[in-house]
């Protein structure tokens, strides 16, 4: 068993990968900006099943946008997975304030790691920088797609998770020393929510099941379950295959935003009876963008039909996540088990 660094450990993904880790017996350790959220952390991890060995993973300060720390959280750790990155539910105003932690943090990473003789850093980035710029394709995405940043229909967080991970493979490719790379490109994602802290995607969710969503706009995502991300940036650990390769992590095809609906109001019941299912016209997002910076951001990508597969993920990692359906529904059915729905909302 080895000694293992997550960072963001107080991210949704950041906490599933520490208990796939703890499960698996390594020794873990985790990374958050402010150690005053350390019993955030553990709480997670018991709401996870994680038990007394919750209080065993050691936390350490280290911000995404500052030096101090990283040496320390690094320091002995064989593997580190990179979790940590910026994703909110808002465009900001400055792109930068995007672009500059998820890259600079990312190259923190990678260096102290190398420093710190690290055999293999795990980097989570996403489908962002894979299927993004592009106009209407029918044929899959996959790994060896990249957005084009300098596409002006590309949105400040695709153009971050993009140029950040471009900066980590340059990085490795000029400066690594000997210091392994894989990559994670997961889409949407969901699964059993443990706190407050969760994924923008899982937001959607939410708001669909609390009714706040007057209907459903023409795009399609692709869902994945977070404890199934989680086992593959372990499985991209320690696999000697996995070094060097990027891997897209999609449970299934692309589902619409109206088929999202329909299987969280059949398979919620009378729990689901705000969902709408509605299908709402683009021009009405095209009027009500004008007003809202928000809806304005996802215009670019009204009515372009998406897939990708995680065929290399499969074949070359032995992956098997669960379906869609099953990370959706649970997704609903931990938010209520937490109280985090609207009151007079049940799952």
């Amino acid at each position: 068993m080895a000694r293992v660094l997550v960072t963001g450990a107080t991210g949704f993904l950041g906490a599933h990968c520490l208990l796939r880790l703890i499960a698996a017996g390594h020794e873990v350790r985790g990374t958050v900006r402010d150690l005053g959220r350390a019993e955030e952390v553990r709480s997670m991890l018991r709401q996870g099943g994680a038990g007394i060995a919750a209080d065993s993973v050691a936390l350490f300060a280290a911000d995404l946008n500052k030096d101090k720390g990283w040496a320390e959280a690094v320091a002995g750790c064989t593997y580190v997975l990179h979790v940590a990155s910026p994703f909110p539910s808002r465009v900001p105003k400055d792109e930068n304030d995007l672009i500059r932690p998820s890259r600079d943090g990312a190259l923190r990473a990678l260096a102290a790691s190398r420093d710190a003789g690290v055999k293999r850093v795990v980097l989570t980035s996403s489908f962002a920088a894979i299927g993004y710029g592009a106009s209407n394709r029918k044929a899959e995405f996959t790994e060896s797609d990249w957005t084009n940043p300098d596409d002006p229909s590309v949105q400040p967080y695709q153009r971050s998770k993009t140029i950040a991970e471009r900066a980590a493979w340059d990085f490795i490719n000029r400066e690594g020393r000997g210091l392994e790379l894989a990559v994670i490109n997961p889409v949407g994602i969901l699964g059993p929510v443990l706190g407050a802290d969760f994924s923008t995607s899982i937001h959607l969710i939410k708001r669909m099941i609390e009714g706040r969503t007057p209907g459903c706009p023409q795009m399609w995502f692709g869902f994945v379950d977070a404890r199934d991300v989680a086992d593959l940036h372990i499985l991209a650990m320690t696999a000697p295959a996995a070094n060097g390769e990027r891997f897209l992590a999609t449970a299934g095809h692309f589902l619409s935003v109206q088929e999202a609906a329909q299987i969280l109001k059949d398979g919620l019941g009378d729990a689901g009876a705000k969902v709408s299912t509605r299908r709402l016209p683009n021009w009405l997002l095209r009027v009500v963008g004008l007003f809202d910076p928000e809806i304005r951001g996802m215009l670019p990508e009204l009515g372009k039909r998406k897939d990708a597969t995680a065929t290399k993920a499969q074949t070359l990692l032995g992956w098997t996540p669960r379906s869609p359906d099953e990370a959706i529904l649970a997704t609903a059915i931990s938010l209520d088990k937490l109280g985090l729905l609207s009151s007079k909302t049940s799952a």
